[in-house]
């Protein structure tokens, strides 16, 4: 969620440069189910235009048309979808629309708390019963802000309140700088993660080779700097190197991550292992419980693309503590 709404902060400053005005469109409630949850947002222009999504692309439409309304008056509004006469749809969804205005001051302490990979909160006012919206405050470390300049503090204690904790945008590290580590790359970019590759100080590619990732690292192995390194990280180690991996696998020893997987077939896992045994042969065995080798979900992936597929997969799969199954086995709703 917060590379999404960084994404509309940062696009909604750019129109507000241009002199354009734009609604910010936050799922706030959900009677039902719906194709996302509550706390989903896209931003919409007066130029006919709009980024992000709050359904699989049936209800946007409606939302842009709803807006105009916000757009001629500067007055936020609270609509509703009813997606019980909608294929594929079996719930009402709540969305609150607001006149969206960023100041110089929250955007610069926006910018810090995701940089610096700061928890933060975004709190939005409305009144179902009523059919009112009444805006979204930020708040940032020890600062409040309106992104909306008609927000009536004096009607916030009356209403109802959906607050969203946005953590730090997620991270992969990916260690080695191969094909499959390019495709990797890409994929990871797509569903708005943070991507660094890690290459050793001789590696002969630039950061364009590796489409949509952030940095191209290349420390040796004793200076690399783990303090990027986070639970909001994924490590992955891809070198097709043994040598490389083992050095890797050393120099990451102490790093708790939230996910730490290995390429590589379960017989080159465990001569990895055995080596690093020899250099630490006191290690917890849970170290090695927590590495994910050969990392990625029996899908069949064959391609480079395919498993960096299955690998994608299984990250988020043990980031958000859930079992791949097939969606018509589960019990109860998806997002249950």
């Amino acid at each position: 969620m917060t590379h999404e709404l960084k994404e509309l902060i940062e696009t909604g400053v750019i129109w507000q440069k241009k002199g354009l005005k734009s609604v910010l469109a936050t799922v706030v409630s959900l009677n039902g189910s719906s194709y996302r949850r509550p706390g989903v947002r896209m931003l919409l222009g007066e130029h006919n235009k709009w980024i992000g999504a709050v359904s699989g692309g049936c209800v946007e439409k409606e939302v842009y048309l709803q807006a105009q309304s916000v757009f001629e008056t500067g007055k936020p509004k609270l609509m509703n979808y009813d997606g019980r006469f909608r294929l594929g749809c079996e719930g009402i969804i709540y969305i609150l629309l607001e006149p969206l205005y960023i100041s110089e001051e929250c955007y610069e302490a926006f910018q810090k708390i995701v940089n610096n990979r700061f928890t933060f909160t975004c709190n939005s006012y409305f009144k179902i019963d009523d059919e009112i919206g009444i805006g979204s405050v930020l708040h940032l470390e020890n600062k409040s802000f309106n992104i909306t300049s008609s927000v009536d503090s004096s009607t916030i204690s009356n209403s109802e309140c959906f607050s969203q904790e946005f953590s730090p945008i997620f991270q992969l590290y990916i260690f080695g700088a191969e094909h499959d580590a390019v495709q990797l790359c890409k994929m990871a970019t797509q569903i708005g993660w943070q991507v660094h590759i890690v290459a050793p100080p001789d590696e002969a590619k630039s950061l364009d080779y590796f489409e949509g990732a952030k940095s191209l690292l290349t420390p040796t192995y004793d200076n690399i700097d783990a303090t990027e390194l986070d639970k909001n990280t994924a490590v992955v180690l891809m070198t097709h190197s043994f040598n490389k991996d083992i050095q890797y696998l050393m120099a990451l020893k102490d790093i708790e991550f939230a996910y730490f997987g290995l390429l590589g077939p379960s017989h080159r896992r465990e001569r990895l292992f055995s080596k690093f045994l020899e250099y630490y042969p006191e290690t917890d065995i849970k170290f090695f419980e927590n590495i994910n080798g050969p990392m990625g979900i029996n899908i069949g992936a064959e391609s480079a693309s395919e498993i960096s597929l299955s690998i994608l997969a299984e990250i988020l799969s043990v980031v958000r503590n859930q079992k791949p199954i097939f969606l018509k086995d589960k019990a109860g709703h998806i997002h249950a």
